[in-house]
């Protein structure tokens, strides 16, 4: 199941969270793709005494397909490299986030024929929600 609103795409995860960003960490790794960072956000309120549920954001990308998006598009380094947050939800559903490429293209004007090298996220969620 999928949901858009606001730009985001939320793809239920058949998976636990941590589950979900391993199969996430071994895609990149086996397609050659830098994994940036993963920010453990329940994990950084944790400790400083503070409760969420378990949420953490991978930021990851290719330079062969993110520099020529944003050269065509500068303002588009701000949402670039590409990221993925993966959530649990108050009644234990995980959830797959990410920009849509699409909101992408008109937020920041990025040409027709360099939306495919953003498009691909929605060919992973796809796998590693599954």
């Amino acid at each position: 199941m999928s949901t858009a609103h606001a730009g985001i795409i939320e793809t239920q995860s058949a998976h636990s969270v941590e589950f979900t960003v391993e199969k996430l960490k071994k895609f990149l790794e086996t397609n050659g793709i830098t994994l940036f960072a993963v920010i453990d956000h329940s994990g950084e309120a944790a400790s400083v005494g503070l409760k969420m549920p378990n949420t953490k954001l991978l930021i990851f990308g290719n330079p062969r397909a993110g520099t020529p998006v944003m050269v065509a598009s500068p303002s588009s380094a701000i949402d670039l490299p590409l990221k993925i947050l993966v959530r649990e939800d108050n009644d234990g559903k995980v959830w797959v986030s990410h920009n849509a490429p699409e909101y992408l293209r008109e937020r920041h004007g990025i040409p027709n024929d360099l939306v495919p090298n953003l498009a691909v996220i929605e060919k992973l969620v796809t796998k590693i929600a599954a």
